[in-house]
């Protein structure tokens, strides 16, 4: 979020004196430029309450509202990314994963868990772009492969919600031999008569656009996200053109038929129930 960084001094007029207003109480709308209460869009799943702008939300806050009763099983966690080529920029590979690590969150850039969206058993697979930019090295790519199974095996739907900056670099080849995996995995799924869902959010671009993001038997998105491969600044240089007004955002996409749907979070879990009882029938 936009926050004001600095503490703000209000007048008390019954006492002309100045008063202290807390740090990040307040926060300008990137949206609609209006200035809201913090408290009053984490409440409302951080998406602006005056225009709808979405700002970005942790994985876990999002499973939270999403799954019944914000509960679910975790799989595969304690898995963590190897330095298989000791690739070195700035940092060394190793160093990037343990500071990531760190951070206290996930131990890789997805998590995968089963869960129960209005009933309904779900494999739900969800990046957490806190996590070196959500990005889609081996670790990710089998973690996603495994939920599929999962899915396979118990004949359950599965949901992808991704925000990603794509194939993690440090991987090389490994890391793009992901989207093959993956997008063998959903074949599979997709032969047994098993939905999938993917849902898009900001941003999603890269290896992971170029894969199973848009693979989906729908592919949803939340309002205004960023989707691509390349950045738009590339394909300009590349085809020497300048790009459409809100070229690579979900309502272009939605308009020429790379997205389904566009669903603002806070009608998420609903429309995603309402899809999965059509799609979907449970073994008896």
């Amino acid at each position: 979020m936009s926050w004001f960084n600095k503490e703000k001094a209000g007048i008390d007029k019954s006492e002309g004196r100045k008063i202290k207003v807390p740090e990040g109480m307040w926060v300008k709308c990137p949206g609609c430029s209006e200035t809201i209460l913090a408290k009053d869009i984490e409440a409302n799943l951080n998406v602006c309450p005056k225009c709808g702008h979405h700002y970005r939300i942790a994985a876990r806050r999002r499973l939270e509202f999403l799954l019944d009763g914000g509960v679910w099983q975790e799989f595969d966690d304690g898995m963590t990314s190897v330095d298989f080529l000791n690739f070195k920029d700035a940092k060394s590979y190793q160093e990037r994963i343990n500071a990531a690590v760190a951070k206290g969150g996930s131990k890789d850039a997805v998590i995968c868990v089963e869960g129960a969206i209005e009933g309904i058993a779900v494999q739900v697979s969800i990046f957490d772009f806190s996590f070196m930019g959500g990005s889609m090295g081996s670790v990710v790519g089998e973690k996603i492969t495994r939920s599929i199974e999962r899915g396979l095996k118990q004949r359950q739907p599965v949901i992808i919600i991704s925000a990603s900056g794509g194939a993690r670099m440090q991987e090389s080849i490994l890391s793009l031999m992901q989207m093959a995996k993956t997008s063998a995995a959903l074949a599979k799924l997709k032969g047994a008569g098993l939905p999938f869902i993917s849902i898009l959010t900001d941003p999603t671009t890269g290896g992971v656009t170029a894969s199973f993001a848009m693979l989906g038997d729908l592919n949803i998105s939340e309002p205004k996200a960023l989707i691509g491969f390349a950045g738009p600044r590339v394909i300009e240089q590349t085809i020497r053109q300048k790009l459409p007004e809100g070229f690579q955002r979900a309502e272009y996409l939605l308009d020429h038929g790379m997205v389904d749907a566009i669903i603002p979070r806070t009608e998420m879990k609903s429309k995603l129930a309402s899809i999965l009882k059509m799609l979907y029938r449970p073994a008896a």
